[in-house]
């Protein structure tokens, strides 16, 4: 036989044994699982939200327009820093100045009456006063005159006195009385006359609070044609320019809007988290907070406040405002207080925050993707396949924290165990006693 024959017979000899190897191997494998294992192990486990949403900063205020004008004045730039009560901007004032000014005229004009109202009854009372000591000095004059008289009677009737002095004290008490009669009469007049004059300055000054008020209100209108900030904070939008009239009263109108003035000194991101992750976020929890407009930053944070209503992730609609039940998914809003938030930050910019919801020290895990379900007494039980002797066998566990990648095992299993981990359709299909291969090596 030549050398190229014996060549060719030994080929074919190979694959003759080699199909027979395969054949028998396959033959022997029928019914065995192909699976990937990993072993039950002790680890810290750290349960972690994510959600989306933006930078805001805790305290803010819209300035809106409270007249209605034309802008001639702006006294700040967007990114401006200002105190409370400093001026913003400033809108034609011609009318309402002219009003106050008219107005202040008038007040002035009445105060004027009022006060010589009050002039003239200071000097009805001192008229009063006078006359009140001239009726004491004529009450005084009448009882001396009064005694002469009676006196000088007495005598009369003895002759110790001449008929016309008699006559004398006689008129001169006469007199006395007269005057008594005039005092009286002066005093009353007086008296009347301040009542009247009590009564006209009331008036004037009743006036005088009247035009006070009519001033404070129309000084009231002219204090709105001046914008003025209520805190301190940064201007981070300014959307008018001078030229430009704008309105008041009509909401979420470009014309009513002057600028946004955001207290920057507190900043928080406000994001949206799953309906089915905010059960487990709770206050003072750590968050790590990511700005897309600056990667470079890396900023942390504290929950600080949890929505209770549902909003609609299409709409962005809270779920209690919408007639209509809906199914769809829904987010909660979580505020995540910054700390130590550096200048650069603005408003609106878009955030992703990591919030650690649990940390477990040294627990047992195992790989999320080990866990299955599968019906256990007429019931669904969550579990994983234990590897014992070459076979799958289904052990139902307590679970607890998950993880990025792994799941805490409270019950049903000790470190060490093997159990199956793959693949994923393997884990769909594969039934608890079934005799399994294990194709990762570190596992064979």
């Amino acid at each position: 036989m030549s050398s190229r024959s014996r060549i060719a017979a030994l080929v074919v000899l190979a694959l003759v044994g080699a199909a027979a190897f395969f054949g028998v191997r396959s033959y022997l494998s029928r019914g065995v699982v192909a699976v990937q294992t990993g072993r039950v192990q002790r680890q810290k486990l750290v349960q972690v939200v994510t959600a989306s949403g933006e930078i805001t900063p805790t305290t803010y205020a819209n300035i809106g327009a409270e007249q209605m004008g034309r802008i001639t004045e702006i006294f700040v730039k967007e990114g401006d820093r200002v105190r409370a009560g400093q001026r913003l901007a400033q809108l034609e004032t011609i009318q309402p100045a002219a009003d106050v000014e008219a107005q202040r005229a008038g007040l002035q004009l009445l105060q004027s009456e009022a006060e010589a109202a009050r002039a003239t009854i200071a000097s009805n009372d001192a008229a009063l006063a006078a006359q009140q000591a001239t009726l004491e000095r004529a009450q005084a004059e009448l009882e001396r005159a009064e005694l002469a008289f009676n006196r000088a009677a007495e005598l009369l009737e003895s002759g110790l006195v001449a008929r016309d002095e008699y006559e004398q004290r006689r008129a001169t008490f006469r007199a006395a009385e007269a005057a008594i009669r005039e005092a009286e009469a002066n005093v009353e007049r007086l008296r009347q006359q301040r009542i009247e004059l009590q009564a006209r300055a009331e008036a004037a000054d009743r006036r005088v609070a009247q035009a006070e008020a009519q001033l404070r209100r129309v000084s009231d209108v002219l204090r709105r044609y001046t914008a003025v900030t209520p805190i301190d904070g940064v201007v981070t939008n300014l959307p008018v320019r001078v030229g430009e009239t704008v309105v008041p009263g009509i909401q979420n109108s470009p014309a009513s809007l002057l600028m946004t003035i955001a207290d920057m000194s507190v900043i928080t991101a406000e994001v949206l988290v799953d309906e089915t992750d905010v059960v487990s976020v709770r206050m003072g929890q750590e968050a790590d907070v990511a700005v897309d407009a600056l990667p470079e930053l890396s900023l942390t944070g504290r929950v600080t406040e949890i929505g209770n209503t549902a909003i609609l992730r299409t709409t962005g609609v809270a779920a209690s405002q919408t007639a209509v039940a809906s199914q769809e998914a829904k987010d909660f809003e979580v505020e995540i207080t910054l700390e130590n938030p550096p200048e650069t930050l603005r408003p609106g910019m878009s955030t992703t925050a990591r919030i650690t919801t649990a940390v477990r020290n040294d627990v047992l895990t195992v790989p999320i993707q080990a866990l299955t379900v599968r019906t256990v007494n007429e019931a669904d039980e969550e579990g994983v396949f234990l590897v014992n002797g070459g076979l799958a066998v289904f052990q139902p566990v307590r679970t607890g924290v998950t993880g990025a990648s792994a799941v805490e095992v409270i019950s049903g299993l000790n470190e060490g165990d093997l159990i199956v981990t793959g693949s994923y359709q393997t884990l769909r299909t594969l039934r608890s006693g079934a005799e399994v291969r294990v194709e990762n090596e570190s596992e064979r």
